[in-house]
């Protein structure tokens, strides 16, 4: 099942399921997952499956401090794919396919996207 895994932050490794429902993510107590971070607002994202491509999508909510999709501001919806990074606050959320069990897992789904991402060119 596809999950958000906190990958920076205070909260590095919590992991949220995300089911084939609408998830809003931010500092409010009463959301799955709540972020302890003060540069995020009360409800700062959302994520959104939708039936008819089977994708998962991620909206801003007008959020104060904006979030970043790999590194460039939401100005839009933006479709989700294995490995993409979605920050908020100085939090940063890894999306991915993978459906992690527990923290320690969702530190080797980590641990394993970090090893993708590790440049192949060798210095001399």
């Amino acid at each position: 099942m596809p999950s958000l895994i906190v990958s920076s932050g205070k909260q590095e490794g919590l992991f949220l399921p995300l089911g084939k429902k609408t998830s809003v993510i931010g500092r409010d107590e009463a959301l799955p997952l709540q972020v302890e971070d003060e540069k995020v607002s009360r409800r700062h994202v959302q994520i959104r499956f939708e039936p008819a491509d089977s994708r998962y999508r991620a909206q801003d909510m007008k959020s104060t401090n904006g979030t970043l999709y790999n590194g460039r501001q939401v100005t839009t919806e933006v479709v989700l794919s294995e490995g993409d990074e979605i920050q908020i606050g100085d939090t940063r959320l890894l999306f991915t396919m993978e459906d992690p069990k527990d923290r320690p897992n969702a530190l080797e789904v980590l641990k394993k996207v970090g090893e993708r991402r590790r440049s192949t060119l060798m210095k001399p």
